[in-house]
């Protein structure tokens, strides 16, 4: 009895040379539809059109072409059952021991610009994923390929007549393949169809679909997570995002510190530089030139900058370069590098060089963190809140420099981790303090910090992304030399906070909005 495969792909990488070796050195009998089929013929492969081995036409502008007993008998049959095999022989059924196809280009076509809902819904794969999933279910007796890269695999086992065994152990990797595409691609149609939904429900219309479909691509195994002892690996489409120029592998905490940053980053629109430890921001200016606003981003601490992640929106040039080769740091991200810049990064093999290559400033939706039992989902905190709506409370009115410093020190303080209290002044952080479990803590600290870096805080600003649930931290800040403070208010001892603030001569905003960093 001749061998089957069925080839129907809209992915014709290294197609013709893997049915090549089917035929010719392992005996197969192709079947085919449409242009792959037509392809194979124009090679001079010998292949039978679907629609003559079933004796039943494509119709209904081929949405029905596989859809058929013959087809789907041929791959669910199953060769150790008796009465399978005398039905499908009744039936004139020829078992199919092969099906490689790959699924219309559904993810493709809805990513392009302005694409119509017609063209989304014709690109919808009906009777590919059904093939597949009828042979994966099948695959004790059925090799199925989905991915043009197990080509090799599936030929090298069949040259090297693996026995039985790593056989069936290489078509239950392929069947796994198959039902983590198919899982993939009917996530997207319903994360599409969910976004085009013109009477959402509730949760549709929040942006939150009553059931959550999450499929990623698997885009790099990682050495390890947080820690060495943690397996870990990157999912999704980072990588379309930045390109990395040189240096070494990015490992799991470099991409968290590379998101931090970009999101930090994206708040400024001159020119300016942020450095970063574990996701906080620990040194942040902004200038008429990049190195100008180094020098002020570096003077906020320079111990806490070794080895980490330093960040800036506009190119890095040679002479910026040269500043920043002086330290020890792992990740250098920036729009472009300069020709200068690259040929002083060079030599530091291992540096990690990032390029954003949609510009600084990467803006995701929203933000998903696993739980107990599942996940969370929120949208992004992509706001500052609406400025016109930001109130002062005390007796005095801030001056325009300080109104300047506090809307700085608002933008950094909403990506330091809660509690955090940033100290500012100009377009300069001064000192901060980052994930106290009391606010008067966090300010201590950024005052501590200042300290160490030989930085005045008289005539400072004081940031805090939450409210000053009692007096103290405001008047830690006073203390420390601050002369204004923007905060969300809203505690339940705001009179005593502003009191503190207009004994100190204090100016003092409530934005009305807070920015909590778990």
């Amino acid at each position: 009895m001749a061998k089957l495969a069925l080839l129907s792909v809209s992915d014709k990488r290294g197609l013709v040379e893997f049915a090549t070796g089917l035929v010719r050195t392992h005996g197969y009998t192709l079947l085919s539809t449409g242009g792959t089929a037509k392809l194979l013929a124009e090679r001079g492969l010998p292949v039978t059109e679907v629609s003559q081995h079933t004796g039943f036409p494509e119709i209904m502008e081929g949405r029905v072409k596989t859809l058929h007993p013959k087809i789907h008998g041929g791959l669910l049959c199953r060769r150790d059952k008796a009465d399978h095999l005398a039905q499908a022989k009744a039936n004139a059924i020829e078992l199919i021991d092969l099906v490689v196809v790959n699924l219309y280009p559904f993810e493709e076509t809805v990513a392009k610009p302005n694409v119509h809902f017609e063209e989304a819904i014709e690109n919808i794969d009906i009777g590919g994923p059904s093939m597949l999933r009828s042979a994966a279910k099948n695959h004790e007796s059925v090799s199925v390929v989905c991915d043009p890269a197990d080509y090799p695999a599936v030929l090298a086992a069949m040259d090297a007549g693996a026995p039985a065994g790593a056989l069936a152990e290489l078509r239950r990797k392929l069947a796994l393949k198959v039902f983590q595409r198919t899982a993939s691609y009917d996530a997207a149609i319903a994360t599409y169809l969910e976004a085009q939904a013109t009477e959402p429900d509730l949760e549709a219309m929040s942006g939150f679909p009553a059931t959550l479909a999450l499929s990623w691509k698997k885009a790099q195994a990682l050495r390890y997570g947080e820690n060495p002892h943690q397996k870990a690996a990157l999912y999704g489409t980072f990588h379309d995002h930045f390109a990395q120029l040189q240096g070494k592998e990015l490992s799991y905490n470099n991409i968290l510190d590379i998101t931090a940053a970009t999101y930090l980053i994206g708040e400024f629109e001159r020119p300016t530089v942020a450095i970063l430890k574990h996701t906080n921001p620990c040194g942040v200016a902004s200038a008429d030139t990049l190195i100008s606003a180094w020098e002020k981003a570096y003077a906020t601490d320079r111990q806490a900058p070794f080895g980490g992640i330093i960040i800036v929106n506009q190119t890095l040039d040679g002479e910026l370069a040269k500043a920043i080769a002086e330290i020890f740091t792992e990740v250098i991200i920036a729009p472009r590098f300069s020709d200068e810049a690259m040929a002083v990064f060079a030599k530091k093999k291992n540096l990690r060089l990032m390029i954003a290559k949609g510009g600084i400033g990467a803006d995701a939706l929203q933000e998903i963190r696993s739980v107990v039992g599942g996940v969370l989902v929120q949208d992004r905190d992509r706001t500052l809140g609406n400025v016109k709506d930001f109130k002062v409370v005390t007796k005095r009115e801030p001056t325009a420099d300080e109104w300047a410093a506090m809307m700085f020190g608002w933008k950094v303080g909403k990506h330091v981790k809660s509690n955090s209290i940033v100290y500012c002044r100009g377009e300069q952080t001064l000192g901060v303090g980052a994930g106290q479990m009391a606010r008067v803590d966090s300010s201590r600290i950024a005052v501590w910090k200042a300290g160490e870096a030989g930085l005045d805080l008289q005539g400072s600003v004081v940031a805090s992304e939450a409210l000053f649930p009692f007096a103290d931290g405001l008047i830690a800040a006073a203390g420390a030399g601050a002369t204004a403070a923007i905060q969300p208010g809203g505690s339940v001892r705001d009179a005593e906070v502003i009191a503190a603030a207009d004994e100190r001569g204090m100016a003092m905003v409530f934005t009305g909005s807070r920015h909590f960093k778990h």
